[in-house]
């Protein structure tokens, strides 16, 4: 595994694409001198998406912008209703409207991947 840049270098990172929550909790704990179960604890606050729990989803929920100044803005859309076709039968079809969420880098984050 090689070290996570940014981070002092001492924090292993696989080789895999994605970065797991365990894999997530243990950088964390390791990064702040905290135990892994604390830091599942933290990360959960943040992120989780079960009712009532998870600031971001919290935030979100109640119609306002999640932003992490340099990291990036989490926001709601509505998209309009509209029409489609079925690609299997090639039928006019009406997509009804709905809310999504997204996410737009910040200026730090998108700096710091283009490097």
């Amino acid at each position: 595994m090689a070290p996570l840049d940014g981070f002092g270098g001492s924090i292993p990172i696989s080789k895999e694409t994605n970065v797991t929550k365990q894999e997530f909790a243990e950088k964390l704990a390791k990064q702040t001198d905290i135990s892994k179960a604390k830091a599942m604890d933290v990360i959960d606050a943040v992120f989780s998406t079960k009712p009532r729990e998870g600031i971001i989803a919290i935030e979100l929920d109640a119609g306002r912008d999640f932003t992490v100044t340099g990291f990036g803005t989490f926001k709601t859309r509505r998209t309009k209703e509209r029409k489609g076709r079925n690609p299997q039968t090639g039928q006019e079809i009406t997509i009804a409207a709905r809310k999504s969420v997204s996410f737009r880098a910040g200026k730090g984050l998108k700096e710091r991947v283009r490097e």
